[in-house]
């Protein structure tokens, strides 16, 4: 399963890094209403995309970890 994460929004798309690190813009309609900036997304079987939040925190708690070795 391909994740998404939300790098912007521009008009009415948002703006998306694939794992393979791949730009794709997605129609916003296709979005959960609660998404922003950073959310990770899944795309069901529909063609819609959901957020994954345990997802996103594991993104906040790695890139914590990498800031804290950076500064150590």
């Amino acid at each position: 399963m391909t994740k998404y994460i939300i790098d912007r929004f521009e008009g009415n798309y948002a703006i998306c890094e694939q794992e393979d690190q791949k730009i794709i813009s997605i129609p916003k309609y296709k979005l959960p209403l609660h998404c922003k900036e950073g959310s990770v997304l899944i795309q069901d079987i529909n063609g819609m995309y959901q957020i994954a939040p345990e997802e996103r925190e594991k993104r906040k708690r790695n890139l914590k970890e990498k800031m804290n070795r950076l500064f150590e």
